[in-house]
């Protein structure tokens, strides 16, 4: 087995590296001077089992045209099988067409990995559970929860807990996590006017002098979450934290919640953190490192990864 890491995400890669206790392949990912991707992979993998880890978060569009020619260069170095592990994968939100004339580009960015030489994709806490098929390639989506679930007991544990789904469509996810915990739900009922705007309409479910936590896959401008503190807030909630898979926390996001009624907001590393997000006195990291790491060794032992979350 070898793990080559791309350069969206080098701490985590690295992270899992350790916790394998196998050194990352050597590799060049480099761009040319008009920033053309180049990869030249400098050990040999011929009929290895490779697992190339690369985010395909912000700036997107690179870093997915670098997981693209890695898959390209080990498929050409004859590498027995490659494992795209994706902790973030980028266009997941265009899982559907939503107007007229509008693409599917989750499935487009399937196609083009599956095209590239990948021969599965491992993946964690995809925003659209459909997304799974639209590779026709075996594809495992690893869930966040045991790693949120155990941060929650350890800092928030007790009777007056509430999970919170900031919006109808996360019911299931924080049923799930409400479910692990044996906590009572409640969900915010909003109304999203355009991308990136939303304002939060009703609660539903009993919030009063309860500890609050909301819980979400992604967490992008962050103002579903900071609307929906709020709202809890004013409807008598003692505390909200927040507790969210992927961190993409572009633009003002991370001046949004340090303003915001949140107490904290904990995401994990699927996407490396910026300058921003390490110095904020009320975001906190979670290292999923240990949980990919687990599933990466028994996808190559062909052991059963569905039993991570029995």
């Amino acid at each position: 087995m070898k793990i080559l890491a791309g350069n969206s995400n080098r701490p985590l890669a690295e992270a899992i590296s350790a916790c394998i206790n196998l050194p990352l392949t050597k590799a060049s990912i480099r761009r040319f001077s008009d920033m053309e991707v180049f990869v030249e992979i400098e050990e040999n993998v011929r009929g290895e089992d490779v697992f190339v880890i690369q985010s395909t978060s912000y700036p997107t569009n690179d870093n997915l045209m670098e997981l693209l020619i890695s898959l390209d260069a080990l498929k050409r170095g004859s590498a027995r099988r490659i494992t795209a592990v994706i902790p973030y994968f980028g266009y997941a939100r265009q899982d559907r067409k939503s107007g007229p004339r509008t693409p599917i580009s989750a499935k487009l960015v399937a196609n083009l990995i599956t095209e590239a030489g990948a021969d599965r994709v491992l993946t964690l806490d995809l925003h659209a559970g459909q997304i799974q098929g639209f590779f026709d390639i075996p594809t495992d989506n690893l869930y966040a929860a045991p790693v949120l679930v155990k941060d929650i007991e350890d800092k928030l544990n007790g009777a007056d807990l509430v999970i919170v789904s900031p919006d109808v469509g996360g019911v299931l996810r924080a049923r799930g996590l409400a479910k692990r915990l044996n906590a009572d739900l409640a969900i915010i009922d909003k109304r999203r006017e355009k991308a990136g705007v939303s304002e939060v309409m009703n609660i539903i479910g009993d919030v009063k002098d309860r500890r609050c936590v909301l819980v979400d896959d992604i967490v992008d401008s962050a103002g579903t979450l900071c609307n929906a503190a709020v709202a809890l807030m004013e409807k008598g909630a003692t505390s909200v934290h927040a507790y969210v898979t992927h961190g993409v926390l572009s633009g003002g996001a991370v001046a949004r919640v340090a303003s915001s009624p949140m107490e904290k907001l904990v995401i994990t590393d699927s996407i490396q953190g910026t300058e921003a997000v390490r110095v904020s006195h009320n975001i906190e990291q979670l290292t999923i490192a240990p949980l990919m790491a687990d599933a990466i060794g028994r996808i190559s032992d062909e052991s059963s990864v569905s039993s991570l979350f029995d």
